[in-house]
């Protein structure tokens, strides 16, 4: 094992410590949202640094072994050479297992998602669409086990939507949708065409992480512009004769967002807070990012909402992901959210570019 990773194993072998302690301290649990955020580090620590005592251990018990080297009884001997045997190939198992745990390990693998898709170019085609793509991950959240709560949406004249923004929870939301956000491209003879013309398309896809507010982001009450209207769009008569709506404005960036689900003006408040919030981590990652470029071009495309990463081709049933090169003939039944047939792949191959760009950085 490398110099470089032992030390960043045992820095994190002592972060882990240092996470138990901190976690059963009554302040840490008086503040539930300082012990979520905690919680959560501890919990992505854990086995990595079982992992490594394991290899820590496995690598003594090979030094020990090592020190019966030159035993005269010639059977002592023959056991001696069969256990290192053992040991060696252990050991290469176990460091395999933890450089990959602590390699692709990402902080918001855990956590809520929301999920955002607008219609792009395309007119009415595009807002049909975007009713698709936010109608196919409806359905893979429900396949998931998922809950899926929606936030607002902007409903267009045939059906489909200018703009849909849900709210998904359940176990590594994240961690698989992460992948989508990009521009999603369709290809097909739209309903209004009388001459059987294909048209093209396009609607765009964001999935931000649901973060605590621990992440270095602070909204200031003095930052923010909050507006209440009467929802509107299907809901019921209640939505359409209350104010329960919320819009947010944050003044020091233009971001707006809004909710108008909840019949509680309180819980959409609250909804488009961490929504907001949500916003302004995507904007500092993208400019972290921007300085750290080589890493993410080494990646699964670069998260950027203008970048083409899949299309769906409707006479020919095809689907195709750009940023891997991968085809499949089953677009109505990822469209049924049967998306695990996408997402796999994708997480693969970013485990993989991410192990060659570390083998090759360290």
């Amino acid at each position: 094992m490398r110099d470089s990773l032992r030390a960043r194993l045992e820095t994190s072998a002592k972060r882990y410590a240092q996470l138990q302690q901190e976690l059963s301290d009554p302040a840490t649990l008086a503040d539930q949202s300082r012990y979520r955020s905690l919680s959560g580090e501890f919990a992505r620590l854990a086995p990595i640094v079982e992992q490594y005592r394991q290899y820590a251990s496995c690598r003594q018990e090979l030094q020990e072994i090592s020190d019966l080297d030159g035993e005269p009884d010639a059977a002592m001997q023959a056991l001696v050479v069969d256990e290192r045997r053992q040991l060696q190939q252990r050991l290469r198992t176990l460091e395999e297992r933890v450089n990959q745990l602590l390699i692709v390990s990402d902080p918001y693998d855990s956590c809520n998602a929301f999920l955002e898709v607008r219609a792009g170019t395309g007119g009415e085609e595009a807002a049909l669409f975007a009713g698709d793509l936010f109608r196919m991950y409806s359905r893979y959240a429900e396949r998931s086990g998922w809950r899926l709560e929606p936030l607002a949406h902007h409903e267009s004249g045939r059906g489909g939507f200018r703009e849909a923004v849900a709210r998904i929870c359940g176990q590594d939301v994240y961690a698989k949708l992460k992948f989508e956000s990009g521009t999603h491209r369709v290809q097909r003879i739209p309903q209004t065409e009388s001459q059987g013309r294909i048209h093209t398309s396009a609607a765009t896809v964001a999935v931000l992480p649901e973060a605590d507010a621990v992440d270095g982001i602070t909204m200031s009450s003095e930052d923010l512009r909050i507006d209440r209207f009467r929802a509107s769009g299907s809901g019921g008569q209640h939505l359409n004769k209350t104010d329960s709506a919320v819009r947010i404005t944050h003044l020091p960036t233009g971001l707006v967002v809004e909710c108008q689900n909840e019949r509680s003006q309180h819980r959409n408040k609250e909804q488009a807070l961490a929504l907001l919030h949500a916003r302004l981590l995507d904007m500092e990652q993208r400019r972290r990012n921007e300085q750290e470029t080589s890493l993410r071009r080494s990646l699964i495309g670069s998260g950027d909402r203008s970048e083409r990463i899949r299309t769906y081709n409707f006479p020919q049933s095809r689907v195709t992901d750009h940023r891997i090169g991968l085809t499949l003939h089953t677009l109505h039944d990822i469209l049924d959210g049967e998306l695990d047939s996408v997402i796999e792949p994708l997480q693969r191959e970013h485990q993989a570019a991410q192990m060659a760009h570390h083998d090759g950085g360290d």
